[in-house]
């Protein structure tokens, strides 16, 4: 691969990310402007209740005026390892703790405009500890069965993407591993 880049702008920064245009050459000899977000990565997590019941979270999601389910979620802080960044969300978000923790892997959710990367994880062990929302986060902790989250992805009622890949491979991980 031989993209080479010939100008960079960041147009935007924000509390979060920041929205890059770069001028840039491409394999195949065309010269275009290409913009795109700039995301620091998020962890993503599965927790999962003795019982085998899945914390969701429903959060209100300013983009789409309106709640929708997802597993608990946050993006990392400068410098942050990727675990404790899972490990801080958990903990936040839902009020839980996990004692082992599986990494099922890592996704690209819109690689088409953003170069954000969710690293995804398996909670088990859970234990019950403070929860501390953020001031601008809205949402509820509620535990369903494993296999009522799987219901709500197919009766369209899950469409985060993220969570749903999460759970699809938790789902998978324990059919290997139990």
């Amino acid at each position: 691969m031989s993209v080479s880049v010939n100008c960079r702008q960041v147009k935007h920064r924000g509390r979060v990310f920041q929205l890059v245009r770069e001028n840039v050459t491409l394999d195949n000899g065309t010269t275009t402007d290409l913009d795109f977000i700039e995301h620091p990565g998020a962890a993503a997590i599965v927790a999962l209740t003795d019982e085998n019941n899945v914390v969701l979270v429903r959060q209100y999601r300013h983009a789409l005026r309106q709640y929708i389910w997802e597993i608990p979620a946050g993006t990392l802080d400068p410098g942050e390892p990727v675990m404790d960044c899972a490990r801080r969300e958990l903990a936040e978000e839902t009020g839980y703790a996990a004692a082992e923790w599986r990494q099922l892997g890592e996704i690209t959710p819109v690689p088409g405009y953003s170069d954000e990367r969710i690293h995804l994880f398996l909670a088990t062990g859970l234990s019950a500890v403070t929860q501390r929302l953020d001031a601008d986060e809205v949402l509820e902790a509620h535990c369903r069965p494993l296999t009522e989250a799987a219901a709500m992805i197919a009766r369209g009622e899950m469409q985060d993407a993220k969570s749903i890949c999460a759970l699809l491979l938790a789902q998978k991980w324990l059919e290997r591993n139990f």
